[in-house]
């Protein structure tokens, strides 16, 4: 991970980050001081299990999984999150440690800011408390109905869903994913991921080319996936388009 520019390139406030573009220009003016904005790159391990939360990212693009990490070292992805939302959301001024591997899935950037920092900026923007407030419920919302999805649902279904909500997440028709970190994200073998990804490819729905993964018909790929894509997508549209949180308005 490399920083890309310095304090001083937010003259301009950059946008692509569903949170961040909520708030309003005055608030925006007064929160440049508290970031920076960074390159991630694919396979940066942002936290492990334990670590502090020191920092939190507000992504402009790209994607980053949370991975839940078993003592026998198998994983499985229970989150997804990309320039809708901000990792770490939990961070304080007394820095509570990671829960989850937070990993860079698709490359992208982000405004950086320390814990400390985003503290300050919640308590000194009502809408970005709004936003943030909301997005955390989001975010409960979403890891309920995802571990019912991993428990019910099929690995195309599942497969299906994780590709789309890629696609929404990036940004990017290109994904660059191997097989093998699409078997890690769904908890299955890589056989099981590959059998599914080739039917996709033979239907029309993607490309699937050596570490990546290009969406042709999003339209098909949300026949096959499960109900969970809808409606994470509709609690996400009705939670986060909402007015401000009562709690924002003391």
């Amino acid at each position: 991970m490399s920083s890309s520019t310095d304090n001083a390139s937010l003259k301009l406030w950059p946008s692509g980050n569903g949170l961040l573009d909520r708030i309003a220009p005055a608030d925006q003016t007064k929160l440049r001081r508290y970031c920076e904005v960074i390159d991630l790159r694919a396979g940066t391990v942002l936290y492990e299990p334990g670590d502090p939360l020191s920092h939190v990212y507000f992504l402009l693009s790209g994607m980053v999984s949370l991975i839940a990490v078993m003592q026998d070292g198998r994983s499985v992805e229970t989150m997804t999150i990309g320039r809708e939302g901000v990792i770490a959301t939990s961070a304080s001024g007394y820095v509570d440690p990671a829960f989850s591997r937070f990993l860079v899935q698709v490359p992208g950037m982000a405004v950086r800011t320390t814990a400390q920092g985003f503290e300050d900026m919640v308590d000194g923007s009502v809408g970005l408390c709004s936003a943030v407030s909301r997005y955390r419920e989001v975010l409960l919302r979403t890891t309920l109905q995802i571990v019912a999805c991993n428990a019910i649902h099929s690995v195309r279904q599942r497969c299906a869903r994780w590709i789309l909500t890629t696609h929404d997440r990036s940004g990017s028709d290109v994904l660059p994913l191997t097989q093998a970190s699409l078997a890690e994200m769904l908890g299955v073998k890589r056989n099981a991921v590959s059998i599914v990804l080739r039917e996709l490819h033979r239907l029309g729905m993607i490309e699937n080319q050596r570490s990546q993964i290009a969406v042709v018909d999003r339209v098909a790929l949300n026949l096959v996936a499960c109900e969970c894509y809808g409606l994470v997508c509709r609690e996400q549209e009705r939670l986060l388009t909402d007015g401000p949180s009562p709690e924002c308005n003391d």
